[in-house]
């Protein structure tokens, strides 16, 4: 069974989702988090895992939290996705900064990416695969957002003390989004990002790793034709450096199960990757 449970801390509630778990050699129950949800005010049902965002006791509980700042963060979300989408599609990058700049106003850069940004960019791929705009309608997009995210990277302030990340592609790999992405978002968070988000030769990406020593790497898939040489990749690397590997990306958004010398991360938020880096 999985539930909503609230801890106050002061006069703020925050939200933990909880799966019970029956332990056979205790003869008694046991609480497990499955998710840290934050602040009760922010947590929307997107927040929830998919297997579980539609339980009505799950949705209940979120509606008894502040329910009129919930509703006001989903219109938000609802709208700057929609504005977001015509001024990538538009070629209105000064548009698309000040749709980034409102909406962390509230929002935390996190918030922006995973729920502005990145759905955004998938329904863009979407209708370029289904004829709904051109694909010069989609490059144009995709650079914009691209600049989007550099001038977001500029605005990063602080000084880098925590864990090397490097990230980088497998050959034939030319979406370099994603990349760009967790370059800020790690960046703002005070890791030291190595971004190699455009193909290059294997043997220079373990020449990179020897001479720069990162802790842990992060490979970027976009497209399923490329998960093969992503797989040849973790494996050369894992073969010379024990270096924990952290593979993601649009293309395991789809059931199929792909085997890699490194963990796979089919889904999740910006805001699980520190946790997930801490633990790599």
């Amino acid at each position: 069974m999985v539930y909503i449970r609230a801890k106050k801390v002061k006069s703020d509630n925050y939200l933990y989702l909880v799966k019970s778990i029956w332990d056979s050699k205790k003869n008694t129950s046991k609480q497990e988090i499955v998710k840290y949800l934050g602040k009760a005010s922010d947590v929307v049902r997107d927040d929830i895992p998919v297997d579980y965002r539609d339980d009505p006791k799950i949705l209940s509980v979120l509606a008894s939290h502040n329910p009129k700042d919930i509703t006001k963060r989903e219109e938000s979300t609802k709208k700057s996705k929609q504005t977001l989408y015509k001024k990538l599609t538009d070629g209105d990058i000064h548009s698309a900064v000040k749709i980034y700049q409102e909406y962390t106003k509230i929002f935390n850069p996190g918030d922006f990416f995973d729920r502005i940004l990145r759905p955004v960019m998938y329904k863009i791929g979407d209708d370029w695969a289904n004829n709904k705009i051109s694909i010069a309608t989609e490059h144009v997009a995709s650079n914009v957002a691209q600049t989007l995210v550099k001038i977001i990277m500029d605005e990063v302030t602080g000084s880098a003390n925590k864990k090397k990340i490097l990230v980088c592609v497998p050959q034939g790999e030319e979406h370099h989004l994603g990349c760009d992405v967790l370059e800020t978002y790690l960046s703002i968070k005070g890791y030291k990002v190595y971004n190699i988000g455009t193909p290059i030769p294997t043997e220079s990406i373990i020449s990179f790793i020897e001479y720069n020593k990162p802790d842990t790497i992060l490979v970027s898939i976009t497209l399923e034709d490329n998960i093969a040489a992503g797989q040849r990749l973790v494996k050369k690397i894992k073969e010379q450096y024990d270096i924990p590997i952290l593979i993601g990306g649009f293309a395991f958004q789809s059931d199929n199960v792909h085997k890699f010398d490194g963990k796979v991360i089919p889904d999740m938020t910006l805001d699980e990757l520190p946790k997930i880096l801490r633990v790599a």
